[in-house]
This record gives C-alpha cells, structure tokens and sequence, in this order.
C-alpha cells in the first residue's frame, strides 16, 4: 500500500526530505503523498523514513492503494530508472 499523511499533519517539514522517491509534497494544507510514487520505502529501507520521523504520527497506509510487496518492489524499479535517466 501507499501512505498518506492525515489532516493531523502539523506542516512541520520533516517528512518531505526523508523521502527516497520524492513523493511528498506540500498540498493546498498539509503535506501530501503522491501514491504513483511512494513505495513506502520498499528498495531503499527496511521501513518508511517518513513515519520514523513523524512526530504526531499521521502517516497510515493508504486503504485506497492495495499494494504487495513485489508490486512495491516493481514501482521502486520502476521510479529508479526514471531518476537515472533524468540524471
């Protein structure tokens, strides 16, 4: 699954950078999570940067974006051939 940030966020900014596949964004209110990006860290670490370092734990998994595990691992492929190719 994706995650996605609640209306508890509190705009404190610590989530955004700790993102590996820059799916975090500011939204109209809060921070929000671009789902065709997040893999919540799947290839990169062994769990999501964001809800480690969310300080009012706002950061659930999204129920509108079933997700397995190969499907995470195939987007993180996917996402890294991109950013190399830009590169």
């Amino acid at each position: 699954m994706s995650l996605m940030i609640t209306d508890e966020c509190i705009n404190c900014d610590v989530c955004e950078p700790e993102c590996p596949n820059d799916a975090i964004y500011m939204g109209l209110e809060i921070y929000e999570i671009d789902p065709n990006k997040c893999t919540e860290c799947v290839g990169h670490f062994d769990v999501p940067q964001c809800r480690q370092v969310c300080p009012v734990d706002c950061i659930p998994l999204n129920p509108n974006y079933s997700e397995t595990q190969e499907q995470l691992m195939s987007k993180y492929h996917t996402l890294t051939k991109i950013k190399k190719a830009a590169v």
